[in-house]
């Protein structure tokens, strides 16, 4: 059934009739583009690929970085956005763009003994906290690990870094100072060692060490930054020091902000500090660094921005050979039913409706090509997922828009033929 219409008599028509009209015009160029599909199988194919591939490429990019950025804005969390670390050694160049490690070599470890200082001459700071770590080896009767990271703290440790217990409990205040023998181990640490995680109690040797455990971390899972608690282990700061050599135990000040303090006001209270405890002149530089997490972040976005342009040519390729495919059918489409579109028009159709008609045609065969790439991506982030620790997920976003990005190559690739099927002269388009 062929439908045809006037403008003017559309535009008076009620809304539901309006609808009606449009919902019969989809179906007439489904079943045209659906037509054109069967009839041309090879052909269409070939056109549809490079949509699909293209759709599989660029979605497929977006997915996993997507994925990665999750993975790791949940690491930063757990290490705290509001935390500065007092650290010898800088994360990242200065302003200049240079790591000078020459002049970083000559500047002193941080100290325990600056940790009270800071704590009575800092106002914006909610947590202060001392930690050192180093790799120890682990042993409970015969099983035993090796190059197990462990890491000794001071008390206010739990109020910096955000972890869960499965079982046990946090060290007391005075287990910290007076530097009890006891630890907090990870999950995997527990089922490695003991094969549970009840485990309360119980002893084993921590570098020939006897330590008590007191508590299990909940597990965690893998951590794409490598800061999961589920293969390390917690013990207080001054049983620690008798374990571990400080200045080789990359010794760090954790300092968390007040809630409503900006990271700037608490570095330049941190700054101030630090100079005062360490009798630095005005006219000397720091003798530390003040890091934070958004210096990983920033360097992270960075690559995935770039991770995400690659994604975007080598798909956009792909669509564009597609998008050539598309068109390709399209013409081929007009002129096989040139003599179609002669008794269209003659019967009243407007040269917009056969423009409308053969676009949603061209729209149609683009949106298969792209749920079909969808599809593809969605049945590849299951299969990583199952395979892997990895979590991949396809977003809402991401499948918005692969379909929005088919749209758009089945416009830019109709609207050329469609065009010139809208043109055509009713007489001579009978004729053929």
């Amino acid at each position: 059934m062929l439908i045809t219409f006037e403008k003017h008599k559309f535009l008076t028509l009620p809304l539901l009739e309006k609808v009606m009209i449009l919902f019969r015009l989809f179906q007439e160029s489904l079943r045209f583009a659906l037509h054109a599909l069967t009839n041309n199988r090879l052909r269409t194919f070939l056109s549809l690929l490079g949509v699909t591939i293209g759709i599989l490429a660029i979605i497929s990019v977006f997915t996993v970085v997507d994925s990665l950025e999750n993975n790791v804005r949940s690491s930063v969390d757990k290490l705290g956005t509001d935390v500065i670390y007092i650290q010898k050694w800088p994360w990242g160049a200065d302003d200049s763009g240079e790591y000078k490690w020459w002049e970083f070599l000559k500047r002193p470890q941080v100290k325990q003994e600056e940790l009270p200082k800071l704590q009575s001459l800092c106002q914006k700071t909610e947590a202060i906290a001392f930690m050192i770590s180093s790799r120890r080896n682990l042993k409970v009767g015969s099983n035993s690990i090796e190059g197990v990271e462990v890491m000794a703290s001071s008390h206010e440790f739990s109020q910096i870094r955000n972890f869960e217990l499965t079982s046990g409990r946090y060290f007391t205040e005075q287990e910290m100072n007076s530097g009890k023998n006891h630890v907090l181990i990870g999950y995997d640490v527990a089922m490695a060692l003991f094969g549970t995680i009840d485990v309360i109690g119980e002893n084993m040797k921590l570098g020939g060490r006897k330590v008590v455990v007191v508590g299990v971390f909940t597990k965690e899972g893998e951590d794409i930054t490598g800061n999961s608690m589920d293969t390390g282990v917690l013990m207080p700061i001054n049983f620690g020091r008798n374990i571990m050599n400080v200045r080789k135990a990359d010794p760090i000040i954790m300092v968390k902000a007040k809630v409503g303090v900006s990271k700037s006001e608490l570095k330049d209270e941190l700054r101030g500090a630090m100079r005062s405890i360490r009798k630095l002149k005005p006219r000397m530089p720091d003798d530390f660094a003040l890091n934070e997490i958004s210096v990983i972040t920033t360097a992270l976005d960075s690559l995935f921005s770039v991770i995400g342009m690659a994604g975007w040519v080598i798909g956009g390729f792909s669509i564009l050979v597609g998008g050539f495919g598309i068109a390709n059918i399209m013409f081929v489409s007009v002129k096989e039913r040139t003599k179609l579109i002669g008794i269209q028009k003659a019967l009243g159709a407007k040269n917009n409706f056969i423009l409308l008609q053969f676009l949603l045609e061209s729209v149609i065969l683009c949106v298969i090509g792209g749920i079909l790439g969808l599809l593809l991506v969605f049945t590849l982030a299951v299969t990583a997922s199952n395979i892997s620790d990895f979590s991949i997920q396809l977003s809402m976003e991401n499948v918005i828009l692969g379909l929005s990005v088919s749209i758009i190559i089945g416009i830019v690739s109709g609207i050329v033929p469609a065009l010139s099927a809208a043109r055509l002269d009713p007489v001579e388009a009978i004729r053929r």
